[in-house]
């Protein structure tokens, strides 16, 4: 981040300063005390269970010289530190970094949808990279908070920002594009996820299309016409839809799919009568479609397609995406960041291609189903079954629908109630040759599964 002065800080969210030197200035943005790094401000934000007014102490034993609050009782006291006030510090951290976007002038490209957000953002990442001086969220952050601490990073040089929209209600992807205003916006799909607090996939689909709440004719947005919920003929405003799928009547076309298990995927993309191959290095024939929303996203800005092809070999999965790791000749999948059915189907087909002497799926909760939940958590069984696994392990109660479903399906399946009841028949279970496939909803922590298989 470009210094900014308290003076500036002041302007920019309508606050007053209350303590200190309006000459004091900063270079980050701290939301937490106890990884304040030097010439940060600190955002004292009030959660539901957590005020950061608290910490305030503890951040200016750490070299904090400049604080945003809400509340001025918690300054008393404490005489080292530049102070300002705010009527809310979360909508204030919001406004800054909104001010900030303007400031620096970059041109942002957004990411939304159920599933595949984080790939399709970092492959735009990648592929921009090749041409211009692009910025993209710090690990997984995609939320109010986590925007500002991703743009927090951002200097003035930087030509192109890849951002990440995430939502669990209807509103928040508006809050958060009113927050970056993006030029481009990328919708992977509308899935399943969070149909508990939206109640429909209709719902949803209107929830992830707030990502254009804010366009104009000047604005872009690129969908995937393969997925059932978008379709560019549904979609009206001023301005411009771009389609990827696999009909043949979309903007690009994506052709010739194939799959190489571990190894990646090469797949075709057609348009406007160009053509050409493309190579992934990371597993998934689903993200042949990513990497067409992201290669039409680039084309907006002048990246040739050699350049894409480049960018694209390049990649690497943020977090535990579909990483594989291996220890006594076993292989894991740890595909354990989160879980939806669909991306745990594709999953279960990147195993399904891949050589191995026996496949297991070790899989657990898929959280934010709604009302049929146990429905959704039968039907992965019994895909599982479909798709040559050999045998389905189950973790905690909502899996044991896993398990009956992939029973059902004629493959076998072990249900545990927890993960640590797992961990001691591990051995006994697992032996050389095996592909495990680790993945459930990000609260379960199943990439402990995979440590623990790591250790053996």
């Amino acid at each position: 981040m470009d210094a900014i002065t308290a003076r500036e800080l002041v302007t920019a969210v309508s606050g007053k300063l209350i303590k200190g030197n309006e000459n004091e200035f900063f270079t980050g943005i701290c939301t937490d005390s106890r990884i304040f790094e030097e010439k940060e401000v600190f955002f004292a934000l009030k959660g539901e269970t957590s005020d950061g007014h608290k910490f305030i102490p503890m951040a200016v034993d750490k070299g904090c010289r400049l604080c945003v609050i809400s509340d001025e009782k918690w300054i008393e006291g404490v005489d080292e530190c530049t102070f300002i006030s705010v009527e809310d510090t979360l909508a204030a951290l919001q406004v800054l970094t909104k001010w900030y976007l303007d400031k620096i002038a970059v041109k942002k490209i957004a990411v939304t949808g159920s599933v595949g957000k984080t790939s399709t953002r970092d492959m735009v990442y990648y592929i921009l990279s090749e041409k211009y001086k692009t910025g993209r969220p710090i690990k997984n952050y995609n939320s109010d908070v986590g925007i500002p601490l991703t743009v927090s990073k951002f200097s003035s040089d930087l030509e192109m920002a890849v951002l990440e929209e995430g939502m669990e209600f209807a509103g928040e992807i508006h809050r958060l594009v009113d927050m970056t205003r993006p030029d481009v916006a990328i919708i992977t799909n509308v899935g399943i996820s969070h149909l508990e607090n939206l109640g429909s996939r209709e719902n949803l689909y209107k929830a992830k299309m707030e990502i254009t709440d804010f366009f104009g004719k000047d604005n872009v947005l690129i969908i995937n016409e393969s997925n059932d919920m978008l379709d560019k003929s549904r979609i009206s405003g001023e301005y411009k839809v771009i389609s990827i799928g696999e009909k043949g009547t979309e903007d690009y076309v994506v052709k010739e799919i194939f799959d190489r298990g571990l190894d990646g995927v090469v797949f075709r993309l057609e348009t406007k009568g160009k053509t050409a191959k493309f190579t992934l290095n990371i597993p998934g024939a689903h993200n042949a479609l990513n990497a067409a929303l992201a290669i039409a996203s680039c084309d907006l800005y002048g990246v040739s397609w050699e350049k894409a092809q480049r960018g694209l070999l390049k990649m690497e999965l943020t977090g535990k995406r579909l990483k594989v790791r291996e220890n006594k000749g076993i292989r894991v999948l740890d595909d354990s960041y989160n879980a939806a059915p669909d991306s745990v189907k594709s999953a279960i087909k990147t195993m399904e291609t891949t050589g191995s002497k026996r496949r297991i799926a070790i899989l657990g909760a898929m959280n934010e189903l709604g009302d049929d939940t146990p429905k959704h958590h039968y039907e992965v069984g019994t895909y599982a079954a479909d798709h040559r696994i050999d045998l389905v392990i189950g973790i905690e109660p909502k899996a044991k629908d896993i398990v009956r479903g992939a029973v059902d399906g004629g493959t076998k399946g072990i249900y545990f109630d927890k993960k640590e009841d797992l961990y001691p028949h591990l051995r006994e279970i697992l032996k050389d040759g095996d592909l495990v496939l680790t993945k459930a909803s990000m609260t379960r922590h199943f990439w402990e599964i995979a440590d623990e298989i790591m250790n053996l």
